[in-house]
């Protein structure tokens, strides 16, 4: 079953949520980048995967034109995300909790970690922003248990960041050789397809 809402404001971030047939306490959240949606490869099949474990699934569907992009609050749209996740969530009883989060969604993670609710979660980092301070000293401190996927042919590739995350015992690294901000291979379509199998194989066994 889902459920397609927006909350009634202007500035509400639309969600969907996509249930078990019966009542469930496993929730995995996705929060996709400014360019790749929920229905893009990666988070689609990370749906499926979810899905068939046996947890609802929560789109968080935040879209931005690159104009809006260039002037985003990051905490303000943290601050939309939660009341969207509080929203979706409200009659529900969900005690173990996954965030998988895609570029800009990274962001949006470092802030909702502080949210008591996600004390215990699960973390899945994909192409993590790790230029931008906040999600580099959230993944480098964080005791959430987390897996961190990045391709080297990345402009979040940051070598001596990505090096010092390795201090970081409750995190799990992943480095796609010739992977670029998508996770996909430049000009190898069928080799790309390999390199998403493989990335979600790493979460099913997360």
């Amino acid at each position: 079953m889902s459920t397609n809402k927006n909350i009634p404001d202007s500035k509400s971030i639309p969600f969907r949520l996509i249930e078990q047939n019966e009542e469930v306490d496993h929730l995995v959240i996705v929060l996709p980048g400014a360019g790749y949606s929920t229905q893009a490869p990666l988070l689609h099949f990370t749906t499926g995967l979810f899905y068939n474990k046996g947890f609802d699934v929560l789109h968080i569907n935040y879209s931005f034109s690159s104009q809006e992009m260039s002037t985003l609050n990051e905490r303000d749209l943290a601050r939309g995300v939660q009341l969207a996740i509080d929203n979706a969530i409200q009659n529900k009883k969900y005690s173990n909790y996954y965030v998988v989060a895609k570029s800009i969604g990274t962001k949006v993670l470092s802030y909702l970690l502080d949210h008591a609710m996600l004390k215990d979660a699960k973390v899945v980092w994909l192409t993590p922003i790790l230029q931008n301070d906040d999600v580099f000293s959230t993944m480098l401190n964080s005791g959430n248990k987390g897996l961190c996927v990045i391709g080297d042919n990345d402009s979040c590739f940051i070598v001596d960041r990505f090096e010092k995350l390795r201090h970081n015992q409750n995190l799990t690294l992943k480095v796609v050789e010739g992977g670029n901000h998508g996770l996909e291979l430049d000009g190898e379509p069928i080799k790309s397809i390999d390199v998403l199998k493989n990335v979600i194989s790493e979460m099913g066994e997360f």
